[in-house]
């Protein structure tokens, strides 16, 4: 049998499970640490707890390398905790939209790029969800700001009785079932105001690209010029629930705007 035969015999038990996102849907990839409580709390024992800034620092980095140098056109990005999310070009067409091949590149990018920088073995699961209106996408990004800050609670409460001679099992019974207004009281009990702490650990950090000015040297004249570059630009106070959700949707029409514009 001839390869090419072969081929055709094989290749549809390959892609049998292909799925494309249609045209006019949003989408918007969510990657998650797989096991990361074991290796922040046992193989990088050194981190600070409840939040580390060199931890979200390794983060942001791995979002950044999913925006710029993956071969996507993200519009927006955000992190907290041990996840990622990209919001993509509504007009994306990396991969034909092929969902298994979205889910395995970002998977293996943030993977591989998290792990050189933490030192060690960091592995991501990714998904997709396809969102059919600029209001869910808002939507999917205050969700995932909230649970920032709840989760972010959690954590400081949690590690407060920690420090204060808890053991694991007696932090998690004191703060089952405990209401969030009890638990800022909690935390206020050890002198700390959950509204004073950092925005980054509250709500996430978001990433945009973004134009500066650069100074270079005109190749023609020799002369000293100021040249227009991007980057991704990195914001450690994101607005709260729908202001941040507003913010996002007006991200979302600029891009679809440029692209009007030939951008």
């Amino acid at each position: 049998m001839r390869v090419n035969e072969l081929e055709a015999r094989l290749r549809p038990y390959e892609t049998a499970s292909d799925r494309c996102v249609p045209p006019g849907f949003f989408m918007v990839a969510r990657l998650d640490g797989r096991g990361f409580t074991r290796l922040t709390k046992e193989r990088r024992a050194d981190f600070e707890r409840p939040f580390d800034e060199r931890f979200r620092d390794m983060m942001v980095a791995t979002a950044q390398h999913l925006m710029s140098s993956c071969g996507f056109t993200v519009v927006h990005g955000y992190t907290q905790s041990d996840e990622i999310s990209l919001l993509f070009h509504p007009r994306e067409r990396a991969f034909g939209r092929k969902l298994r091949q979205f889910v395995s590149v970002l998977a293996g990018e943030a993977s591989a790029r998290f792990s050189l920088l933490v030192g060690d073995h960091g592995v991501f699961d990714c998904r997709i969800s396809e969102l059919p209106n600029p209001e869910l996408v808002g939507e999917y990004f205050r969700w995932r700001s909230e649970d920032a800050a709840r989760n972010a609670l959690g954590a400081h409460c949690y590690w407060a009785l920690r420090k204060a001679g808890k053991t694991e099992a007696e932090a998690t019974a004191a703060l089952n079932g405990l209401a969030p207004d009890a638990k800022h009281e909690l935390l206020f009990g050890f002198g700390t105001n959950f509204n004073d702490l950092p925005a980054w650990q509250k709500r996430g950090v978001g990433l945009a690209w973004e134009t500066y000015n650069k100074d270079a040297v005109s190749p023609r004249t020799g002369e000293l010029v100021q040249a227009v570059r991007r980057r991704i630009g990195v914001e450690y106070e994101l607005p709260m629930r729908e202001a941040y959700a507003e913010m996002v949707r007006a991200r979302l029409a600029e891009a679809l705007a440029a692209t009007d514009d030939g951008a």
